[in-house]
């Protein structure tokens, strides 16, 4: 398969987002981490064309045609979503804390993507994979499938990666989605082997039983993988080529909402060293996308309120011209 000069399939789960306002009453859209970050990342390139492409599950209903329409209005590419009939999207609701901390309460047992890679239409979907340049999924991704279709998966990203194709993941732990620790660990360290970019937080080092001062040892024995050790306001930590920097993170007045803070840093750092900006540059920019997010409510934010980080020479250097 031929691959455009930068395009990326974001593998994950895409749910109903239910929010609760401060009147009680409930609003809904539609979020999910690995979605967040293609919203974010077509967003931030959308100058130059489509480049972002979402692979997962739906369903045949009302909700499920609703959601893929949102994608498409955030100028992310649905074609290579499965359709399942009978089966629903995953849903959520959002608390949140007056100091704009979330809790996340999740109905999702049944839905549509836990059997992506094993279904029928997986074997073209895995297939379809070849096309891009770059792949991202997250710990989110990995946990909510039955363990068939995450077997699959990992086997068809080890085979892309060795064909030269950038895997970039992002642990996003949540402990209930997990079985065990063991088998987060085990799984996560299987994707550390074929990744070119690994992003977690200081608290996601304990999965892997290491902690921020142990983590360049840890991850010398992942040498092609580009470490970024998010830690909220605090400065983030890099670990490229064995060097360790640090990147100071942007002061926020006043935090509404973090939901999706870490998912749009994760955009714009990728995008930004695929555009061939230096680590910590990248993660500056990263750093100013994910400050104007948590100043709003909600996991995709206005459009005028997204942050020009990147120029449109820096721009047209790596992806697609307009269609």
């Amino acid at each position: 398969m031929q691959r455009q000069p930068f395009s990326i399939a974001m593998i994950g789960e895409c749910m109903i987002e239910l929010q609760e306002r401060s009147d009680g009453a409930i609003s809904m859209t539609f979020g999910g981490d690995t979605f967040n970050t293609a919203a974010y990342m077509a967003r931030l390139g959308e100058d130059v064309g489509p480049f972002v492409s979402y692979v997962s599950a739906i369903g045949d209903d009302p909700y499920s045609d609703a959601m893929a329409k949102f994608w498409r209005d955030q100028g992310v590419a649905d074609d290579l979503v499965l359709r399942r009939p009978g089966k629903r999207p995953g849903l959520y609701i959002i608390k949140l804390e007056p100091s704009g901390e979330r809790h996340f309460f999740y109905w999702r047992s049944d839905a549509a993507v836990r059997e992506c890679f094993e279904c029928a239409g997986s074997d073209d979907l895995l297939a379809a994979l070849g096309k891009f340049s770059a792949i991202y999924l997250s710990g989110i991704s990995l946990a909510v499938l039955k363990p068939a279709s995450r077997e699959r998966l990992i086997a068809r990203l080890g085979a892309l990666a060795a064909n030269g194709t950038a895997i970039h993941f992002d642990c996003n732990y949540r402990p209930l989605l997990w079985e065990n620790r063991e088998t987060t660990k085990a799984l996560y360290e299987k994707l550390f082997a074929v990744s070119s970019t690994v992003l977690l937080t200081v608290e996601e080092l304990e999965v892997v039983g290491t902690d921020l001062a142990g983590a360049p040892a840890y991850f010398a024995n992942y040498p092609k993988a580009e470490v970024v050790v998010k830690d909220g306001a605090k400065p983030c930590t890099l670990i490229v080529g064995g060097k360790v920097s640090q990147v100071a993170a942007v002061t926020v007045d006043k935090v509404v909402d973090t939901t999706a803070a870490g998912d749009s840093f994760s955009a714009a750092y990728i995008l930004g060293r695929t555009l061939g900006i230096a680590p910590e540059d990248a993660a500056k920019r990263a750093h100013v996308t994910a400050a104007a997010v948590v100043g709003h409510r909600g996991a995709i934010i206005p459009h005028d309120a997204t942050p020009k980080v990147f120029s449109a020479g820096e721009l047209a250097a790596a992806l697609p011209s307009p269609v």
